[in-house]
């Protein structure tokens, strides 16, 4: 019977890993060291795809653990993160399933990710979409979400249009350019700034963050849908499927 480079050297390896599990690593000298490396070494050059195999597995095991942290901080913070005083929803108030976008107003996957939630909204007349303030990118961000909670608290009314204006204009947005666009929609400037005064986003702020840590966001744009967080623009169709699983099988991801 004949076997293969990779079948020898893989019987090898398994013979001196036997040898390694089955004896102290002190009863192993430095030349048997030496051997079981080199054996390694010219599987693992024999069959190079294992690294990818290796990788994937690392990767759906980040995957899972991240996944893991995320449901139970869900679970943990549903009034924070669904019902908290802060935010603002688009769509339907009373829809029958609830997705949360932690964003950042100089986020440009946030901007590119806003035909996505166009695209969700317009299609889909009973989904609710929370808007999670999440300014991550720098003092610029932080002026210009302090504007964007002032415009909340002066003209909630005026806030949705406000959102969508500042989110999807290019360059960066900062203080002068939220306040540009707030004044543009009939917000008194003096209104604003002394709503930023009196109530700054401080606490809003602090909960976001908190509920980021927890959830394991590090970036934006991120979702949570159901107890399921899902990281990235991941585009409207994925979403679509999740928010459809909640109707069918009360999860995310059905089984």
């Amino acid at each position: 019977m004949k076997f293969s480079l990779a079948s020898a050297t893989l019987a090898s390896v398994m013979a001196f890993t036997a040898v390694g599990i089955s004896a102290p690593a002190h009863a192993l000298d430095d030349q048997q060291k030496k051997e079981i490396g080199a054996y390694i070494k010219e599987y693992l050059i024999a069959n190079p795809e294992i690294m990818l195999e290796v990788q994937d597995a690392l990767e759906r095991k980040q995957s899972e653990a991240r996944n893991a942290k995320a449901s139970e901080a869900v679970s943990s913070n549903q009034k924070a993160l669904f019902e908290s005083k802060f935010d603002i929803s688009l769509g339907n108030p009373k829809g029958d399933v609830t997705l949360v976008e932690f964003f950042d107003y100089n986020c440009g996957y946030c901007k590119r990710a806003m035909s996505d939630m166009d695209n969700i909204l317009k299609s889909d007349k009973n989904i609710r979409v929370v808007l999670k303030e999440f300014p991550i990118l720098g003092p610029e961000s932080l002026a210009a979400h302090k504007v964007s909670n002032a415009v909340k608290l002066v003209a909630p009314e005026k806030y949705p249009e406000f959102q969508r204006t500042l989110l999807g204009s290019t360059g960066r947005a900062n203080e002068d350019s939220a306040m540009e666009v707030a004044t543009s929609l009939g917000i008194d400037e003096a209104a604003i700034r002394k709503s930023m005064e009196e109530s700054p986003n401080t606490p809003q702020v602090q909960e976001a963050y908190s509920l980021a840590n927890n959830l394991g966001i590090t970036g934006t744009p991120s979702y949570i849908i159901g107890t399921e967080a899902v990281f990235g623009a991941v585009g409207a169709d994925p979403l679509k499927e999740k928010i459809a699983n909640m109707r069918t099988c009360g999860k995310a991801t059905c089984s």
